[in-house]
C-alpha cells in the first residue's frame, strides 16, 4: 500500500481518537517528560503491522523514537517485546490506542491466516482472502493475510471477472441465447479472458460440468460436501489441458480444511480471516 494511502488512514485514526486534545495526558504529565516503553505481544502469534507504528508516531510527534525489536511477519511468542519507544511521555501516550489498535487488528489476522496455511501446508493449497474486510482497511486487512502466509484473491471488483449465484439468478430471467445462464455467463465474459481472471461459481456437480465444458481459469466450488469436492476434482484431472483450477468457498474452518486440502483442489478461500480474526492482544508498557 502507498505510504500516502497509509497516512491518510492514520490521520482519520488519530483525529478520531484525539478530537480535541488528549485532556488525561496534557492534565497529569509534565511537557518534557521523557520515557522508554515497550510494546508487548500478551499472546502467541504472528506479528502484522509494525511499519505503521513509525508512521503514526511520524504524524504525532517526530521526537518519538520507534525501534522494531520484531520481524513483521514473525510468529512471537507470549511475552515478547516487539517495539521500543523512547520520546516525550505525552506524544508516546496520547498514540498508544491508535497504534495498539493497528497493530492488533492486523496481528490478529495475519495470525489466523498462518493457522489455516499451517493446517494444510503439505498439501500444496493456497489459503485465499475474500472482500470480506473492514470498509476503509481493504489493503490492510489483505496485507495482514499476505504477512500470515495467505494470498490475496481480487482487491476490488475491478480486477477479475467473477461470476456469482446473484448473477446467474439474473442472467436466468434475460438471457435469450437459448443456453443455461452459467454457458450464457462464460460466453459473455470470454473477450475479457486475455485482460481478466474469469472465474465461476457453482453449487453443484451438474452446474460445475457446465462450467468445466467452457474451462473458465477458476471453477469455484461453493459450499460442496467433500465427497463431490472429492468428484469435481476427478472429473477436472479428466479434462484436457489448460485444465480449470479449482477453489473451494464457504463453510471453511480450522477443524476440516486440512480434509478439503486432501481432496487436491488448488485453493481454498476464507472469509473468517478478515471478517471473524480476534485481534491479538498487544500492550503497551512504560
Amino acid at each position: 500500500m502507498k505510504e500516502s494511502g497509509l497516512k491518510k488512514i492514520i490521520a482519520r485514526a488519530l483525529a478520531e481518537d484525539i478530537g480535541a486534545g488528549d485532556i488525561t495526558t496534557r492534565t497529569l504529565i509534565p511537557s518534557d517528560q521523557k520515557v522508554t516503553a515497550f510494546i508487548i505481544a500478551k499472546q502467541t502469534g504472528v506479528i502484522a503491522g509494525l511499519p505503521l507504528v513509525r508512521l503514526i508516531y511520524r504524524q504525532l510527534d517526530k521526537k518519538v523514537r520507534v525501534k522494531y525489536l520484531a520481524r513483521e511477519g514473525a510468529r512471537v511468542k507470549r511475552g515478547r517485546r516487539i517495539v521500543r519507544l523512547v520520546g516525550p511521555a505525552r506524544s508516546i501516550l496520547t498514540g498508544e490506542r491508535v497504534v495498539l489498535n493497528f497493530l492488533q487488528r492486523l496481528s490478529g489476522v495475519a495470525t489466523l491466516t498462518d493457522k489455516f496455511v499451517s493446517r494444510i501446508k503439505k498439501y500444496g493449497v493456497k489459503i485465499l482472502d475474500t472482500r470480506k474486510t473492514v470498509p476503509g482497511w481493504r489493503l490492510l486487512d489483505k496485507y495482514a493475510v499476505k504477512a500470515g502466509g495467505g494470498i490475496n484473491h481480487r482487491m476490488g471488483l475491478a480486477d477479475a471477472v467473477l461470476i456469482k449465484n446473484n448473477h446467474l439468478a439474473i442472467l436466468n430471467g434475460i438471457c435469450r441465447c437459448g443456453s443455461d445462464p452459467i454457458t450464457c455467463a462464460l460466453r459473455k465474459t470470454d473477450k475479457l479472458r486475455r485482460r481478466r481472471r474469469i472465474e465461476i461459481e457453482v453449487r453443484t456437480l451438474s452446474e460445475f460440468k457446465r462450467a468445466l465444458n467452457l474451462k473458465p481459469d477458476i471453477v469455484m466450488l461453493d459450499n460442496m460436501n467433500v465427497k463431490n469436492i472429492r468428484r469435481a476434482v476427478l472429473l477436472c484431472k479428466k479434462t484436457r489441458s489448460p485444465r480449470s483450477r479449482l477453489e473451494v468457498s464457504g463453510g471453511v474452518t480450522l477443524s476440516n480444511v486440512a480434509r478439503i486440502a486432501r481432496t487436491g483442489v488448488d485453493y481454498i478461500s476464507v472469509g473468517a480471516l478478515t471478517h471473524s480474526a480476534p485481534a491479538l492482544d498487544i500492550s503497551l508498557k512504560i
